[in-house]
């Protein structure tokens, strides 16, 4: 056999021995790496912290102060979301077409590392995530967050030595993706248990990306308290809070038996979410211009029609759901059936077109649709709503993501409040809606339910 068949790409580097991991991380040179992943994570939690508070000013100027301004004083009036989710469109289009990078990452396709975008990237990314979360679509930040902070690292690594090799270049950029995610979950936990999964991501290689991205994650956690304290403006309003709920510490047989089956209904539902977005993207792709503003007057459509049938909101259906999430939760009860059932179609439809469209990330409407189902599967006898919940958004969050650990990690840490009791429910409801989902997937296309081709992972391991 032909050496050419035999040995390694030369891109390829060597496995990476634990020995030598070790004796990485006592290096002098790992703990210069941390000093500047440090700084890294000031820099790119004060950058997420600017895109998060500009996205959420945006959305107060337009749906509470523009309206209030031309002689609308008790909210915007019925058909206000159409125009605004129609120049959204528009204005996405032009960042998909017009700038470099695409717009960025595309929904429908999950959520996906890869090489952190040039700072010439950055602008169109930024603007195409800025009009899709800031004017209501159904989308969230993580994804441009994950742009911002790998590409502002990538770049000042590159700035501070030009010859710097790639593996240093994606561990620092994946610092700098761990300080961004951190900053809109609230929990470096979070944001490590992601960038592990997203990239696939293990063996004696995952500490010596663990500690630079963690430090870094920790200093954001840091910056964004530091930044609350000082300018008066809290990140409550944009990051994700654990949720209020009754207690819950008696496990019961019947709430298995409903975990299954929420997580069986979540798995499907789900797929159907996905597909659509899917067949969204096909559509929209070739004419951007043309197709982006109409789906964003179907999504103002499907929003005002929830409200006027429903009695309820139209920001229930618009936005990405983590502002409204406590809301939901907390007023439970002021919600039917039908309200419920209405709301899961409604956002569910929404949500599906904007991943085939906008740009963004596809976690928290999956979180928010997630926990509307547990409220909805509440109502069924033997099912605490605390239970119903946790297991609606640890389901949810799988069947989109496909990373059952993320899955798992937020749904503990949204309902921690609540009692450990849910934390075997959570489990179940992982395991059951990712296997669910992938058989649906072989049923239907005769192939594993992966959103799209696996990824060549760049920025989160060297």
């Amino acid at each position: 056999m032909s050496d050419a068949t035999t040995s390694q790409p030369a891109s390829q580097p060597a496995p990476l021995t634990p020995e030598q991991a070790r004796a990485t991380i006592r290096s002098r040179a790992f703990l210069v790496l941390l000093g500047f992943t440090a700084v890294i994570g000031v820099i790119v939690s004060v950058a997420s912290w600017c895109f998060l508070e500009l996205v959420h000013q945006i959305q107060q100027e337009v749906f509470t102060h523009l309206p209030h301004a031309l002689g609308y004083p008790h909210g915007p009036p019925t058909w206000w979301p159409l125009p605004v989710l129609a120049i959204a469109g528009a204005i996405v289009a032009v960042a998909i077409a017009r700038l470099p990078g695409g717009g960025g990452h595309i929904p429908a396709r999950g959520l996906a590392a890869g090489a952190p975008p040039s700072l010439a990237d950055l602008p169109g990314v930024l603007l195409a995530g800025m009009a899709t979360i800031g004017l209501g679509l159904v989308l969230g930040p993580e994804a441009p967050l994950l742009a911002l902070g790998s590409g502002l690292a990538a770049a000042a690594i590159r700035m501070a030595r030009r010859d710097a090799p790639n593996q240093l270049v994606t561990v620092v950029a994946a610092a700098g993706s761990f300080a961004a995610i951190s900053f809109v979950f609230s929990s470096p936990l979070i944001a490590a248990v992601i960038i592990i999964e997203v990239a696939g991501i293990g063996g004696p290689r995952l500490p010596i990306l663990m500690l630079p991205g963690l430090l870094a994650a920790g200093i954001g956690s840091l910056v964004s308290l530091g930044i609350g304290a000082f300018t008066g403006l809290s990140s409550s309003a944009y990051a994700l809070q654990v949720l209020e709920m009754p207690s819950f510490d008696h496990l019961r047989f019947g709430n298995f038996a409903w975990t299954i089956a929420l997580s069986l209904a979540i798995a499907v539902v789900t797929f159907a979410i996905m597909r659509g977005g899917a067949i969204t993207l096909r559509l929209v792709a070739p004419r951007p211009f043309v197709w982006l503003p109409l789906v964003g007057l179907v999504i103002a459509g499907l929003a005002i029609a929830f409200s006027q049938i429903a009695g309820k909101t139209v920001d229930d259906v618009l936005f990405s759901g983590q502002d409204q999430l406590p809301s939901l939760v907390s007023h439970a009860g002021a919600y039917s059936l039908g309200a419920l059932a209405l709301l899961l179609v409604c956002k569910g439809a929404a949500y599906s077109l904007s991943l085939g469209s906008f740009r963004g990330g596809p976690t928290f409407p999956a979180i928010f649709l997630g926990a509307a189902g547990g409220i909805m599967a509440s109502r069924l006898p033997g099912f605490p709503m605390t239970a119903a919940v946790a297991v609606g958004i640890a389901a949810s969050v799988v069947a989109v993501l496909k990373l059952p650990l993320t899955a798992v990690v937020t749904a503990t840490v949204l309902t921690a409040k609540s009692g450990v009791a849910t934390e075997p429910l959570i489990i179940v409801a992982a395991v059951v809606a990712l296997v669910a989902t992938e058989v649906i997937a072989a049923r239907v296309d005769g192939a594993p339910a992966s959103p799209a081709p696996a990824p060549q992972v760049t920025v989160a391991g060297p």
